[in-house]
């Protein structure tokens, strides 16, 4: 299989079988093997009933159907276990992707040896200020604290390797970072490519405001978790062991006037209760570490490293 095409869709019954002509089109002028899996999360149109139609008339149109809405993060890991083509492509069902930049996309990942490419909708047909502005500072952000250098973290058009996709698992709302999961997942080839964005035809958009919230709190789990999944006590030990000496440096100094002056009332003093308070956080984020440190080590994904190759096995 020359490529596997993952289309994540919720109440996009309406432009299914265009999108669909569409694809069918670009991989015959192309002469690529290829399988196109549409995953319905949970629509409540008649998206599933277009899906096995389409399918009828083409073999090589696939569909998985969720019982509700779970989101696209799911929908995409569903999609990528079931993808087995040489290069996973992902784009959304709206028409808002064209899928004419297929072969430009798989020739980066093929010819140029990309772990991952992400498009880049440089001209974009949305809403400035709902849309546009917030990406902006969303990708900014992104940018600044994951050290990839890429305009549009959440842009639905991306091509990966397959096993890039195989080894990276996407849950909750981390769509909107599957380029640094990749990075964490060791790999470092992440690439960027202008792409065209259209106008929706068909609809609205599923996404509300909840998402830029949402966005902030993946991003601080997803960094913490990368980064410390596998040694806990190094975060909460470290800021626990500094709160700990800071308190306790404040309540031995605060004992040293009590005895050198008589009139110094302890408990009057402010110093005394930020004394405690950074105590006992100190004592609190160390036992968590030490649980979390426990947690770790008798996981079964505790030594799940990815292996690029081996050799003589």
């Amino acid at each position: 299989m020359d490529v596997s095409v993952v289309i994540p869709l919720y109440n996009e019954a309406e432009s299914l079988p265009e999108l669909a002509e569409w694809l069918e089109r670009v991989m015959r002028d192309n002469q690529l093997r290829y399988e196109i899996i549409f995953v319905d999360d949970g629509s409540s149109d008649h998206s599933w009933s277009v899906i096995e139609a389409l399918h009828q008339k083409n073999p090589n149109i696939k569909g998985i159907k969720f019982q509700r809405n779970y989101g696209k993060s799911a929908a995409l890991h569903e999609g990528f276990r079931a993808a087995s083509g040489e290069v996973v492509i992902t784009m959304d069902a709206d028409l808002q992707d064209s899928p004419d930049e297929i072969p430009a996309l798989r020739k980066m990942i093929l010819e140029e040896g990309y772990d991952l490419v992400s498009g880049w909708k440089k001209k974009r047909y949305d809403n400035k200020l709902t849309k546009n502005i917030p990406s902006r500072f969303f990708n900014a952000v992104t940018r600044r604290v994951s050290g990839i250098h890429l305009h549009d973290f959440n842009c639905g058009l991306k091509a990966y390797k397959n096993r890039t996709v195989k080894s990276i698992e996407v849950y909750g709302e981390m769509h909107r970072y599957i380029p640094v999961l990749a990075k964490w997942a060791g790999f470092r080839k992440i690439g960027e490519k202008v792409v065209e964005h259209r106008p929706r035809k068909y609809g609205k958009s599923k996404f509300g405001w909840q998402r830029f919230i949402n966005g902030f709190l993946d991003l601080l789990s997803i960094m913490f978790v990368g980064k410390f999944s596998k040694r806990p006590m190094h975060f909460f030990g470290l800021w626990g062991t500094v709160f700990f000496l800071l308190g306790l440096g404040m309540a031995v100094y605060l004992i040293v006037l009590k005895f050198t002056l008589k009139e110094f009332s302890l408990t009057n003093k402010p110093a005394f209760y930020l004394a405690l308070t950074a105590t006992i956080i100190g004592m609190q984020m160390f036992l968590a570490g030490f649980l979390g440190e426990l947690i770790s080590r008798n996981s079964p994904q505790r030594n799940a490293y990815h292996i690029e190759k081996k050799t003589g096995f």
